[in-house]
């Protein structure tokens, strides 16, 4: 099993404002990401933000963030090597955790 360890992490605030500073986003409705230019790093990092005006219960917050973040850890041999951040924009459930997983594999082949 790939596991989804710390250099595969946006961690730190400078990370985040980078990657916002370029303005490069991708959006369809239940998610927007913003990516950087690729980096010599040879792998890509993943950053999620789902805020309290997307989902106010936190277990609601974690499972989006729990699905994207699987997402990534499988599909993250065949992305560039780019900084990614996913912003939640519409709250999803179990319901519609497949579509959110459709979507964020169609922008990103699509796209990148």
């Amino acid at each position: 099993m790939e596991r989804f360890g710390r250099q595969y992490r946006l961690l730190k605030t400078e990370e985040f404002s980078s990657v916002f500073a370029l303005r490069k986003q991708l959006r369809c409705t239940l998610l927007q990401i913003s990516y950087s230019e690729p980096a010599e790093r040879g792998h890509a990092r993943l950053g999620l933000v789902v805020s309290k005006k997307t989902a106010r219960r936190a277990h609601e917050r974690n499972y989006m963030k729990r699905v994207i973040r699987d997402w990534f850890r499988r599909h993250k041999a065949a992305l560039p090597p780019r900084d990614f951040i996913v912003r939640v924009r519409r709250a999803f459930g179990r319901g519609e955790a497949a579509a959110a997983c459709s979507e964020l594999s169609r922008l990103l082949a699509e796209k990148l």
